[in-house]
């Protein structure tokens, strides 16, 4: 998997913590190992920086944190102006919840490479997170802006997540379904409309989008108790008792189960 890919999903999976949940599992920074963020500038710009940042979010995947962070920084120490290498130490230090530090590598990102999708994407998470939804939405639209941007959904279903937390569901609702025409097999972007879909008492959208989304991920605490609760809605007590029966054998501690067994 080249980098611009791997940080692009650890993104995504941040969002899904952190603005969520739901900004994003990796989708990459390719802003200098590709011409994404330069808007297709003939001058490609290779770091000797680059096979650092390659290997530190090979190890943020694995989970090594420690290994990950040297490499990032030596990556920064390198090449200091390697936006990708400042977006990687962002995401490792909001992992380990130093905003402050976060945000300095995130905005320096930012600065380096204004027009690159992945750290204005990122940074949108990270303000999200912190609670500066308007903030936070002006990013992942000026991510939107990249016509090369290989990913756009990511950056609308952040959008989209953020706005959610925000309270500004209808907006909320506009960005998942254009996440959705971008990549209709878009997981996360699934499961938010099916959630949004039961909150508004549409039970059939909502087991149609749940379904769609088990054919493209596996299930989570959250979407177990959805499909319990929308098929209870529908009446469908055998297809409850299926879902009940999976959310309790595979996440058997969660306060999702807690909640089954209140019903």
């Amino acid at each position: 998997m080249k980098t611009h890919t791997r940080i692009a999903l650890i993104l995504l999976l941040l969002a899904l913590a952190g603005c969520q949940g739901g900004n994003v599992r990796p989708d990459a920074e390719g802003g200098n190992l590709d011409r994404t963020g330069g808007l297709g500038d003939p001058v490609r710009r290779v770091s000797p920086a680059d096979v650092y940042v390659e290997l530190g979010t090979a190890y943020l995947a694995e989970g090594r944190i420690n290994e990950a962070f040297k490499n990032a920084r030596k990556a920064v120490l390198i090449d200091p102006k390697l936006a990708s290498g400042h977006t990687l130490l962002g995401v490792l230090h909001q992992r380990l919840g130093q905003t402050s530090e976060a945000g300095r590598h995130f905005q320096t990102a930012v600065k380096l490479a204004p027009q690159d999708p992945y750290a204005l994407n990122a940074l949108g998470s990270f303000l999200c997170a912190r609670g500066d939804f308007s903030e936070a939405d002006q990013y992942f639209r000026r991510a939107l802006e990249n016509p090369l941007y290989p990913t756009p959904w990511v950056a609308l279903h952040n959008a989209g997540s953020c706005g959610e937390k925000s309270g500004k569901l209808g907006q909320a609702e506009m960005d998942y379904r254009a996440a959705l025409r971008r990549n209709p097999r878009f997981a996360p972007s699934l499961l938010q409309m099916a959630e949004l879909s039961f909150s508004k008492d549409n039970y059939l959208s909502a087991r149609a989008y749940l379904q769609r989304y088990l054919a493209e991920a596996a299930h989570t605490a959250e979407s177990l108790w959805l499909g319990v609760r929308t098929e209870r809605q529908l009446g469908d007590m055998q297809q409850m008792a299926v879902y009940a029966a999976k959310l309790r054998a595979q996440f058997p501690d969660s306060e999702q189960v807690r909640h089954l067994e209140a019903l």
